[in-house]
């Protein structure tokens, strides 16, 4: 699964909170593999305090850290081009292109 970074607050979050416990039960139940991005880890480092804690807690065996290559920045710069995807900011698209580029299974945001 790639979990772009708005899943990991979402954790912490009164509206999505129960949803996103229920995801990482499955997760850790079925030992899914998580696809975390140096673009996430660079977005995260403004997050709260609490949110930075719970992705530090994660058993390391269920993550897979990718590089923003530069493949994934053609891609997303396409999808921003060919209008595949609706309004939305670079880095959203970053994120979809990492998730299509790394075959993640998921793509959770």
């Amino acid at each position: 699964y790639y979990l772009d970074t708005s899943v990991f607050g979402g954790y912490f979050d009164k509206e999505f909170k129960t949803l996103t416990k229920l995801l990482f039960d499955a997760i850790f139940i079925e030992n899914i593999k998580i696809l975390y991005s140096e673009l996430t880890e660079n977005e995260l480092k403004t997050a709260p305090q609490e949110v930075q804690d719970f992705i530090i807690g994660l058993p390391k065996s269920i993550i897979e850290f990718i590089e923003i290559s530069p493949e994934a920045i053609d891609l997303a710069d396409n999808y921003i081009t060919e209008k595949v995807v609706g309004k939305t900011s670079r880095d959203d698209c970053i994120h979809i292109a990492l998730a299509t580029i790394n075959k993640a299974d998921v793509l959770v945001s």
